[in-house]
């Protein structure tokens, strides 16, 4: 056996080695904690600002029994924890900042495999991703959701329930009081959002690629399953170790094809795109945007879930869990891919059950046919756009309508309720400069909330285009994440109010009606907008930042750096 990579610190009985030792024994750990056992870093991404997180110092407790048992040693380490509720401007600029802690952590530190605690919606990407770009042994445990939110005798779902109790409050149905009930019923234990949001699709997608063990995606964070998998996730990574099981081995454009069918047999959020996109560009697999619509065009979305359903996480998994989907559409997967079990995915998903076929339908009454997420291009979004077709409205798949432009996030939350805004429900909503660069960080902002005044008149979908990103846990018919973005000086920063566009998503087209020689005319006299901050990481990200086709990650952090040990400290 070759020499373990934590030895290269605690091996040997040179001054190097002693130090190294010696301080660690300040902890209580005995001699034979150094005896070339495989050490298990833990990057733990707790925090009390993350509340989908906040429960994760119980957790690894249970992980590091897991390793013990398994004759490791644990060593728990904090990284920056991204958290989607609080954090300013937006969770997503921090993305990559987090990932490069996670990076340097992980190659700085003497271990031998890691296991990764994600949870709320950029720290299961920014972990993901780091730890790819260091490709050791790496597995990842999910904090799981909370329990079903119950509001005046029914369930309701985090952040889907919230867009809509909103609407209902401008639109005169719902009380303020009952707002503010509705808001002490929603989260009702320790968890991340129980809807299929950000956080349960990206838990679903590390289980869909293999870098989580079966059951991941689904047991509720206050479930006794849940400690019980955060232990054998802790034993298996030490089993991983010894057989060198590393990151590369498992995410092959295999393991990403199956996680992008996946995303739409559950109805996954959009943002599944640039994070997988971003994950593929670390650990050098080949992945396009079009890969999106390549493999995830016709596959019906059979889990009957919030946003797209009517269901919930606690549904989900007491009706077996994301290897119950998978099994549905077994057909439709590679069922071959290597997982961090060892074992394929098919030897996984083999004795998987159905318990509940309203909750995950049979293929032949699917909740929509054709799920997944549709790639659209044209001359407004010349290297694509998306959108989500089982959450948006059928009438509106073909649209052709007026443009009413909002310039910034600013400009729209300023005029939306003007009762003489000149829109109707035939108009499209278009906002600008809410991209990576733009916001900056690509803001959850393009769900916009319609008119009051078209609320009222039962309104309660319109087509809504922006270079945005928009929660998991939202619906509705929304163009996403336009590239180039307006504030690189793509086509979106050229629409005025008044344009005529034409959405077409089986078609996979989305063009502005305006002729080439008015575009360049307006190319003209357009004025990049100025960046919101001046220095610090902000002007870094603006600097560097990828647009969403290619993940927008930072230039510079694409590509798998390997975890090389780098020369002595001392």
């Amino acid at each position: 056996m070759s020499k373990r990579r934590s030895q290269h610190w605690f091996g040997g009985q040179d001054k190097d080695a002693f130090i190294h030792r010696s301080w660690m024994k300040n902890n209580g750990l005995p001699d034979d904690a150094f005896d070339g056992r495989p050490v298990i870093g833990i990057c733990n991404t707790f925090s009390e600002f993350t509340p989908c997180n906040a429960h994760f110092r119980g957790l690894v407790e249970h992980i590091k029994a897991g390793v013990l048992e398994a004759g490791g040693l644990p060593l728990e380490f904090p990284v920056f924890s991204c958290g989607e509720s609080n954090l300013r401007p937006t969770a997503m600029l921090f993305r990559n900042l987090a990932s490069m802690d996670v990076e340097e952590a992980i190659r700085g530190n003497p271990m031998d495999g890691v296991v990764l605690m994600a949870g709320c919606d950029k720290t299961t990407p920014s972990l993901v991703m780091g730890a790819a770009s260091c490709d050791l042994p790496s597995i990842v445990i999910s904090g799981g959701p909370m329990l079903n939110g119950r509001f005046e005798g029914r369930a309701i779902g985090s952040g889907t329930d919230v867009w809509k109790f909103s609407e209902d409050v401008r639109a005169g149905l719902m009380t303020n009081q009952q707002f503010g009930n509705a808001e002490s019923a929603m989260s009702r234990s320790p968890g991340h959002c129980m809807t299929m949001g950000t956080a349960s699709t990206m838990a679903s997608m590390v289980e869909a690629l293999g870098l989580a063990l079966p059951g991941n995606a689904a047991y509720p964070a206050v479930d006794a399953h849940r400690a019980r998998l955060a232990r054998l996730t802790g034993r298996r990574i030490v089993e991983m170790v010894k057989q060198d099981l590393r990151l590369s081995a498992i995410l092959t454009k295999a393991a990403f094809a199956n996680a992008i069918r996946v995303n739409g047999a559950i109805g996954g959020s959009t943002n599944a795109v640039v994070h997988l996109l971003a994950v593929a560009g670390r650990i050098g697999t080949e992945l396009s945007l079009d890969d999106w619509d390549r493999y995830g065009r016709d596959i019906p979305t059979i889990l009957d879930l919030m946003p797209s359903g009517r269901f919930l996480m606690e549904d989900f998994c007491y009706a077996g869990g994301l290897p119950a989907v998978m099994k549905e559409i077994s057909h439709l997967l590679d069922l071959d891919a290597l997982t961090v079990t060892g074992q394929s995915v098919g030897e996984n998903i083999a004795g998987a059950v159905n318990y509940n076929p309203q909750v995950i339908r049979p293929i032949d009454k699917a909740l929509t046919e054709q799920g997944g997420i549709a790639v659209l291009r044209g001359n407004l979004a010349p290297d694509g756009a998306i959108i989500k077709p089982s959450a948006a409205s059928p009438e509106l798949m073909v649209h052709r309508g007026r443009a009413v432009v909002f310039e910034d996030i600013e400009h729209y939350k300023a005029i939306i309720d003007d009762p003489d805004l000149d829109i109707d429900e035939a108009s499209i909503m278009v906002l600008k400069n809410c991209g990576p660069r733009g916001y900056p960080g690509m803001a959850e902002v393009g769900n916009m909330a319609l008119p009051q005044k078209l609320l009222k008149q039962g309104v309660r979908d319109m087509v809504r285009i922006s270079d945005a990103r928009m929660s998991g846990t939202a619906f509705g018919t929304v163009v996403l994440h336009v590239a180039p973005e307006a504030a690189a000086g793509g086509p979106l920063a050229l629409v005025r109010t008044g344009d005529i566009i034409e959405l077409d998503v089986p078609a996979r087209r989305l063009n502005l009606d305006v002729s080439e020689a008015e575009l360049a005319a307006r190319r003209t006299q357009w004025v990049a907008p100025k960046p919101a901050m001046e220095g610090g990481y902000q002007s870094l990200y603006v600097e560097r930042v990828l647009q969403a086709d290619k993940g927008a990650d930072l230039d510079f952090l694409v590509g798998c750096r390997g975890h090389a040990i780098p020369r002595d400290s001392h």
